[in-house]
């Protein structure tokens, strides 16, 4: 990705920390950092990665990023069509519901997040009545378009959810987000519910319908193999901070960051698919009480004193991949000494 090219999706310094309560007048105990000054960027036709054990934040990023939860610091700057570029945080309901046409989520569960009482042509035409569309024929005539491009037939649209499977109702579900034409979509896991060979249409639609309707994808997922298939590029968290963020072949072929590492080396073969905490050495750090400076410390073969006492920051470095000039950013202290005359053959 160009890094000169103008972002769709900006976002600086992500927090969002919740209060610990304890004690007989349920006084505040402490704070959960779940993110903690998470900072990156979404280009336009870009599908970005967000990968990382259970617990290090990335759902919670993808929620706050569409404001389902209201995030407690940070930016969230949006580039709408109109030219606009919009800070999300701040935003009431109210004033976010221009916007909401143009940022969508797909959901992980396509069992409770249709309606049963619905038919898949009401669903469908919901958001756009929502966005204050009522010609009835227009209605179903974008229904009818929709749920084609998800490869089901409009003689499906008078059918409710339970008709249908697990990998017909995820269809369904990416025809309701996209029906208003999105320009952004976060998918939370959007696949793993699935079974493999269902997993892998719903991600060749999802490939196609990005480049049919121009669309940006934040993805995500503790599925390797879906993100190396999927994404451009791909961010790596841990603890609610992002530690590593590069082009998806970059990273798998060559990270910049003991805990990237330490997940490729989690999958000797990548059929194996998610992400073995349990060859990762150590146990995942409280977030109700991190380790003091670099989270990822106490499982790292490289930490030094350093890292036990100084946070490191996100730093941008250019590298080469086929021979092409990228960009990619670490948030390790030792990134030239232990990364760049550091020979990574796996073991």
């Amino acid at each position: 990705m160009d890094n000169n090219t103008t972002p769709l999706l900006e976002v600086e310094g992500l927090q969002m920390h919740f209060s610990m309560k304890g004690g007989a007048f349920s006084r505040r105990a402490g704070v959960i950092k779940a993110v903690d000054g998470v900072t990156f960027k979404v280009f336009p036709n870009e599908t970005l990665g967000l990968v990382g054990e259970s617990g290090c934040g990335k759902t919670t990023v993808g929620r706050a990023v569409l404001k389902s939860i209201d995030p407690t610091g940070g930016k969230v700057i949006f580039h709408s069509k109109t030219g606009e570029k919009i800070d999300f945080v701040p935003m009431t309901n109210k004033e976010l519901r221009p916007y909401r046409q143009e940022v969508q989520m797909i959901f992980q569960d396509p069992y409770s997040s249709l309606s049963p009482r619905m038919t898949v042509q009401e669903i469908l035409e919901e958001p756009l009545r929502l966005a204050g569309h009522t010609d009835k024929d227009y209605l179903y005539e974008q229904a009818k378009i929709m749920i084609e491009q998800v490869g089901l037939r409009s003689s499906h649209l008078m059918r409710y959810p339970h008709a249908f499977s697990g990998g017909q109702r995820q269809r369904i579900g990416i025809a309701r987000s996209l029906i208003t034409r999105p320009r952004f979509i976060v998918a939370d896991e959007a696949v793993s519910a699935l079974d493999v060979s269902v997993q892998a249409q719903i991600l060749e639609i999802l490939a196609e319908l990005k480049e049919k309707m121009g669309l940006s994808y934040l993805f995500i997922s503790h599925d390797l193999s879906v993100v190396k298939y999927l994404c451009d590029r791909v961010g790596v968290m841990y603890l609610g901070r992002i530690v590593e963020v590069a082009p998806t072949d970059a990273l798998f072929n060559n990270p910049l960051h003991p805990y990237s590492e330490a997940l490729m080396h989690a999958i000797p073969d990548i059929s194996e698919r998610q992400i073995r905490s349990d060859i990762l050495a150590g146990e995942i750090p409280d977030a109700a009480n991190p380790p003091s400076g670099c989270a990822f410390h106490n499982r790292c073969k490289y930490a030094k004193d350093k890292c036990k006492s100084e946070i490191p920051e996100l730093r941008g470095f250019t590298d080469t991949l086929d021979g092409k000039e990228i960009f990619r950013e670490s948030a390790c202290h030792f990134v030239e000494e232990i990364f760049y005359n550091h020979d990574k053959e796996m073991v």
